[in-house]
């Protein structure tokens, strides 16, 4: 038993030791390391409601987006990012790899939310431009220059920001707020997008799916069947199709376009980027197409710094000064 309170006595002793030690500075040296200071803040802010809309005549929905936004002083280029998901989800806080490189590179980013299927169009259409509208009449208040906005979407995303930019100029999409600013953008990245509606699975093997009156494309263009109504697919009416379709509206006005699509897509037909590329040139637009060799659709080459970079060079070239 003393053997025991003499070994509680002398750690109590080292204890009150050492603790004498740092208070009088005695204590080992701590590591210096120097940091340099190299890139700057960002801020996130989520839950920005852009847009309130009515949900199929019954509710109202707030069309939520979220930002990333560098601490700069002077004014910064924004892009607006839209997410694909088969034209029946709208999940914008994904591509984060993405998002997050174009803010370190010096964009204010918005990940935007839109109206999807069981919504028709131009639902989705009128969602992007209301984006691009509110992005603007808030501007000063992230530090954004209001002449230097670009889009970027993937699958259906792709479609939506190659619909914006197509229509450029066409202010009958204008529905909602903000209404005396422009939804004109200055630059386009749509990555394995969709130009025409009716001719998605072109050449990949499944052209039978998208004749289909229940395929995504014709819910987003018809609606579902329901009484006396018994659905129609996308060729029903090829001048509804063609309205509706990034393509049908290339008209020369368009701003710089960059379209990446991967080779091995089985999803969406790489012809749908290739054909928008064709289409644009045309009319004398600038416009890159970019096919990803072996890539698939939304599979990781798509997260890679290769692809990202490009992206990025691309905003860069069409939405930062130079002067």
């Amino acid at each position: 038993m003393r053997k025991e309170l003499a070994v509680l006595a002398a750690a109590s002793l080292l204890v009150t030791t050492a603790t004498a030690q740092n208070l009088m500075g005695q204590s080992p040296e701590a590591q210096v390391i120097d940091v340099p200071v190299v890139q700057g803040r960002i801020d996130a802010i989520s839950g920005v409601v852009y847009s309130q809309v009515f949900e199929r005549g019954r509710s109202v929905r707030g069309l939520k987006m979220t930002l990333f936004v560098p601490r700069t002083k002077e004014k910064k280029p924004a892009v607006l990012y839209f997410p694909g998901g088969g034209f029946t989800s709208a999940d914008h806080e994904k591509f984060l790899e993405m998002r997050y490189a174009l803010a370190r590179a010096g964009y204010a980013v918005a990940a935007c939310e839109y109206r999807a299927v069981p919504n028709k169009f131009p639902a989705l259409l009128e969602d992007a431009k209301a984006a691009v509208r509110w992005m603007r009449a808030h501007a000063s208040e992230f530090g954004v220059d209001v002449d230097r906005i670009g889009l970027l979407g993937d699958s259906a995303g792709g479609y939506v920001v190659q619909m914006a930019g197509a229509t450029n100029g066409e202010k009958n999409w204008d529905v909602g707020d903000f209404k005396e600013v422009s939804s004109d953008v200055q630059a386009v990245v749509s990555i394995y997008g969709i130009s025409d509606l009716t001719t998605i699975g072109e050449g990949i093997g499944n052209e039978n799916v998208h004749a289909s009156a229940a395929v995504t494309e014709a819910l987003l263009l018809n609606g579902p069947a329901f009484k006396d109504f018994a659905g129609a697919s996308v060729n029903a009416d090829p001048q509804k199709a063609k309205a509706a379709s990034p393509i049908g509206h290339v008209d020369g006005t368009e701003p710089p376009f960059l379209l990446m699509h991967g080779s091995g897509d089985k999803v969406v037909s790489p012809l749908q980027s290739k054909k928008m590329f064709e289409a644009l040139q045309n009319k004398k637009v600038e416009a890159e197409y970019v096919l990803v060799r072996g890539a698939g659709h939304g599979d990781l080459p798509w997260y890679q710094p290769g692809v990202i970079s490009r992206v990025v060079n691309f905003f860069d070239r069409h939405l930062k000064r130079t002067e």
